[in-house]
This record gives C-alpha cells, structure tokens and sequence, in this order.
C-alpha cells in the first residue's frame, strides 16, 4: 500500500444536489435484525465499486492501480477479508462465491499472493493483507475452495513463509522487515509497523491455529525488534509508521494510524489467547487503552494524522473498518477488553451510520463520523469502514475464531511459500476465456441476489 509516499486519488465529490437528498440516515443498529438489514445494504453499495466479475476485467481487485483507478492491489484482499467477516456475523452468504473466486484469482502462481501483475506495487504489507484474508477464511471456517485448489491455511502459511525467509531480512536497523519486496520498487529503504505488524499477525494467528511453536517465536521476535528500533514506544504504546534504514532507522516518522494500532493489537490478543501468558494480557491492555484514547475522539473513530488536517489518502480512508473488525474479534480472544471495548465500537457505529445521507439513493457513506453529517465523498473504503463497523456489532452471537484442534476444516501445508521471490516469474497473459469467466460470474451474481433487492433498498 502507498499511504504515505503516494498519496493516491480521492473519490470524487458529488454534487451539492446530490448532498441535499437526505439529511436523515436511513440505517438503524438498534436491533439484531436492524443491523443485519443496514450491513445488507452497504455491502450491496460496497460491491458497487467492484468490477473484476465483469467481461474484460481481473476478478479481486478494486479499480486501480493509480491513475488507472484509485485503488491499489491490497485493499482488494482487505475488502473480501471485510465480506468474510460479514458473511460469518450476519450469516448472509449471498456473495461467498464471489469472494471464492476473486480471492482464488489473486493468490499467484505459487500460491504466495505474489501475483506477478503487482510487482510494481508489491509490499510486504500488501502481501500481508491478502495473507490475514486467507486466515480469516481458515478461522471462520469460510467454505473450503475445491481439493485441487489453494487451500485457505495454506496460503495463509505460504506468505508467513515467504516473509519469514532470509531473503526479505537484513541487518539494517537491526533487522524486521522492509516496507516493499522489490529493491527497485520505491519505499524498499523502509522499514515500517504495517509490514512488520502484518507478518506479526499472521505468526500470531497461525500458532494458536497450528499449536507451531515457530511461529509464536516468530511473533515474539518481531514484537521485540518493534520496541528495540523504536516504532513501539515502550512507554506509551503508540505505534509509529516507520523510519529510512539510510540512518539506520534512527529518524522515525512518528505519525500514528489505526489500523497500525489495531494489527497490533489483534496480534497480541491471539498471543495471549495462545499462551494465557500475563505478559501478553498487559500488552493487549496497554495497546488498548493507548489506541482508544488516540483513535476514538469522544468514542467515535477518528484517524488523528490525517483527518483533522484534511490529507487523508484513498489507503487511509480505509482504516476504520480495519479498527472496528479487529478490536471486535481481540474481545473474544481476550474477553477481558470487553467491557471496555464493546460500548465505544457501539458510539462509534451509531455515527458512522448517522452521516450515510449522501447519493441518489440518500445512503451513501462518508469518512468523516464526528460531524454527523456526510461529508461529501465516498469510496469503497468508506463503505468498508462502515460496514465493519455495523456487522462487528454481532461479535457476540458468534464463536471465537477456531483452531486446527477446535473445530477448523481449512488444510494447511507448512511448506508452502517455498520461493519468496516468486513475483520475479514472468505474469500468465489473461486469455479470451479468462474474460469469459468473469462475465459468466456477473450473471452467476445478479441472479443469487436479484431476490434481495427489493427489501436492501429500502433507504431509497
């Protein structure tokens, strides 16, 4: 992802028309049934932003990258990781097959989400973010892909090992992660919290689910070089971006975003479910406290480096969902936040929901949710962000995420990502019939949800 160093395209801003439709939102959380109608909707109006099921075009990804379209390759695999999550939540499964295939579509071929097609492009965040997707679908116990496909714990092992490799390790700053995967891509002098947090993550995830004593080990070790190079402030708990390995990472770029916070914060939390270890307990609840007080401004979401100064990028616009989702899953896995989680992702869904006034239809979602009123511009991150926010809602009708030993179907193969340089092979050309499929698809999907639409539309 390129959040800092290219800043990307920002929706379009419609018109005042347009922001005059309806100042009332036609959403409501105020009941089980309320909240599954209004993720109903928005993940209807998400979709609409995706084009990859349509004649001509690549199933899984978001329009982009820039200046073909605002988005970059990753936060397609982060919106399905959203449409996963809401599928398990709400029980909806009206798009598990759309999301099958665009994720099966991007895992590359060596099934390591290296996808030669990025490699311009290609971070070890971006390639995190699709890794944490593929073990959602494991934990959640998505639909298993057919038996001669790429299996979700498997690919979800594939990236750990490929970024686990000596290959994307050095000495500078001590060691962790550089930003991007290529030397010649710009931001490879970098090393920073997301790549790092999201390798984190997925080692975290992957020992509770496999009972792997590397992989915790793994995300012990990452957590003590973040707070040895100083991205991890030991007293405060705030997560900084990242810093240049020209000075030895000595300059650090202090800004603070969400979603650095919440990969954290998740990590640690399938750490201490893992281990029950009182160390890991006091990290969740520093982590906690810090982002709560940083990222919810009178218990209602806010992207401190960037929203109060008005330089949000398309990637940014993003992060609230990721907050919302992974605060909600870190109460089952440290129940102990619960109580004071819960009730400030419940605020901060009610506003979210409260400035979706803006399009035709009056429903469209904003990124600004202290304002109470839609802010004038909209994208499929901020329906993302509020659709994580209103499904996580349900967080208590479900069941922890499961483990190999607990109820997980999902077969892994702790071999896979064999070659961590697997984006450097040349990209398979999309022929006549890969195009076909994709339009095949969009039929498949107007049909399943053609008997949805009359009650989904009820906010026009």
């Amino acid at each position: 992802m390129k959040s800092l160093f290219r800043p990307g395209a920002i929706a379009a801003f419609v018109s005042v028309a347009d922001l005059a439709v309806a100042q009332q939102s036609p959403f409501s959380i105020a009941s089980n049934n309320d909240i599954k109608k209004t993720a109903a909707t928005i993940a209807w109006d998400l979709l609409q932003y995706y084009h990859g099921n349509e004649t001509g075009q690549t199933p899984g990804i978001l329009p982009g990258p820039p200046p073909a379209g605002d988005y970059y390759w990753w936060e397609g695999g982060a919106m399905w990781g959203t449409l996963i999550d809401y599928w398990y939540l709400t029980g909806d499964a009206t798009y598990n097959d759309l999301i099958m295939q665009a994720i099966q579509w991007q895992t590359g071929p060596y099934d390591d989400f290296q996808p030669p097609n990025v490699t311009l492009s290609l971070g070890n965040d971006d390639q995190g973010f699709w890794g944490m997707t593929a073990m959602l679908a494991a934990e959640e116990n998505f639909p298993n892909p057919p038996a001669d496909k790429p299996q979700w714990l498997a690919l979800a092992q594939g990236v750990f090992n490929t970024q686990a490799s000596p290959d994307r390790h050095d000495s500078t700053c001590g060691g962790g992660l550089r930003w991007q995967i290529p030397p010649t891509n710009n931001g490879y002098s970098y090393k920073n919290s997301i790549a790092n947090g999201c390798f984190f993550n997925l080692g975290a995830r992957l020992a509770r689910y496999t009972g792997n004593a590397t992989y915790a080990d793994w995300a012990e070790k990452t957590w003590n070089w973040m707070a040895d190079v100083g991205f991890l402030d030991s007293k405060t708990f705030a997560i900084y971006d990242g810093a240049d390995v020209s000075n030895n990472c000595t300059d650090i770029n202090k800004a603070e975003f969400s979603y650095n916070n919440a990969v954290w914060v998740l990590g640690a939390a399938y750490m201490y479910n893992h281990t029950k270890s009182a160390t890991w307990k006091s990290r969740v609840e520093k982590l906690v406290d810090h982002g709560l007080d940083t990222f919810f401004q009178k218990g209602i979401a806010y992207e401190v480096s960037c929203e109060g100064v008005g330089t949000c990028t398309t990637d940014m616009l993003s992060f609230k969902g990721y907050l919302h989702r992974w605060y909600s899953t870190m109460t089952q896995l440290a129940p102990f936040t619960a109580q004071k989680v819960l009730p400030v992702l419940k605020t901060s869904a009610q506003a979210a929901i409260k400035q979706c006034t803006g399009g035709a239809l009056g429903r469209q979602c904003g990124f600004k949710w202290n304002t109470g009123v839609y802010d004038g511009r909209t994208g499929a991150g901020q329906e993302m962000n509020v659709i994580g926010a209103v499904s996580s809602l349900l967080i208590g009708q479900t069941k922890a995420p499961v483990t190999g030993d607990n109820g997980g179907t999902s077969k892994g193969n702790p071999n896979a990502g064999s070659n961590p340089n697997s984006f450097q092979r040349p990209a398979v050309p999309v022929t006549t019939g890969d195009r076909a499929g994709a339009g095949i698809l969009t039929i498949i999907l107007i049909v399943s949800i053609s008997g949805v639409l009359g009650w989904m539309s009820f906010g026009a």
